[in-house]
């Protein structure tokens, strides 16, 4: 998890004073991580830190505080304090932010607590600007250090029909995640496109390949077979980190001969994922996109799995 200073920004631009809402500590089992966090206004909130009764009362709580509340750490055993299951405690920062406040806060790590900045903070602020490498979200010495949130995975969707609108639904709340979103026209595209995500109309699409990433996930899910299988060919030209394809295993096994034919080796089309998904939850466009996410998320075993499931 990460700080969004951008949606924070964003939040108080729209909405005047917002109350982010943190987990700073966990204790047992408990709903959420460290780090987890959402944003509260008069009107509405967005994201979540879990529990339910937990979310609700410190929801509740912002709001009245909203316009007079001033920063600070609660603790809340869950079975006690309000009857969950979960038997954890968590203690939750609940901070204050007008535009301006929003404004000034750092670029890389946000760091804040009382007094003068500790050494340990000092020295992970110098440990991430050296080696690039961002820490998890922590408490320490009545510090909430978190870093800002920056992408860390380019995921590439080719295609704005039912299925492509589906994954961006499915995939762009996912933390971390930058989608970039790609089709032959702009017209193809919906009118309410969620806010980060890229669109590109190209009407050679297969010419974009080069502009991703080479540890870019890409899924393709046009409207065209000539595309998708010159998507394909191109991305094996290219590098990927994941590519997958939709369509059936009789679709698979005509792009393999094709490919084949256009000289990738076996290995390299093995590397290409089809079907996506899983066929089991149906071939709804929102089945389609649970499935594809679950890949996704898994990671590459279970990938391999559904490969030679399909084979």
């Amino acid at each position: 998890m990460s700080f969004d200073r951008t949606a924070l920004i964003e939040a108080c631009r729209r909405y005047g004073r917002v109350a982010r809402i943190v987990v700073a500590k966990t204790k047992g089992s408990t709903p959420r991580e460290v780090g987890a966090s959402m944003m509260i206004w008069t009107t509405g909130q967005s994201g979540t830190i879990g529990g339910g009764a937990l979310e609700h009362t410190l929801t509740l709580s912002a709001r009245r505080l909203l316009e007079t509340g001033t920063d600070g750490l609660t603790r809340h055993a869950l079975g006690p304090d309000m009857g969950q299951c979960c038997g954890g405690a968590v203690e939750i920062l609940t901070e204050f932010y007008d535009l301006e406040g929003a404004q000034s806060l750092a670029t890389d790590l946000v760091a804040r607590g009382k007094g003068p900045e500790p050494l340990a903070v000092k020295r992970l602020r110098s440990q991430m600007r050296n080696s690039g490498l961002r820490p998890e979200p922590v408490y320490r010495d009545g510090w909430m250090i978190e870093p800002i949130c920056k992408p860390t995975r380019d995921i590439w969707i080719w295609g704005a029909g039912h299925v492509g609108r589906a994954l961006v639904a499915v995939l762009h709340p996912l933390p971390d995640i930058k989608i970039t979103w790609v089709d032959t026209h702009q017209d193809r595209f919906p009118e309410d496109v969620p806010k980060g995500v890229s669109q590109l109309g190209a009407a050679q699409p297969a010419g974009l390949v080069s502009y991703a990433p080479n540890a870019a996930d890409h899924l393709i899910v046009t409207y065209s077979h000539a595309l998708d299988l010159e998507l394909c060919h191109q991305l094996l030209n290219s590098g990927f980190s994941f590519a997958g394809l939709i369509g059936s295993a009789t679709k698979w096994a005509r792009f393999r001969k094709r490919l084949r034919d256009l000289g990738h080796g076996p290995d390299q089309i093995a590397r290409i994922t089809c079907p996506i998904g899983r066929p089991d939850l149906g071939k709804h466009p929102h089945e389609i996109a649970i499935g594809v996410a679950g890949q996704l998320l898994a990671g590459q075993t279970h990938i391999d799995t559904l490969r030679k499931t399909h084979a």
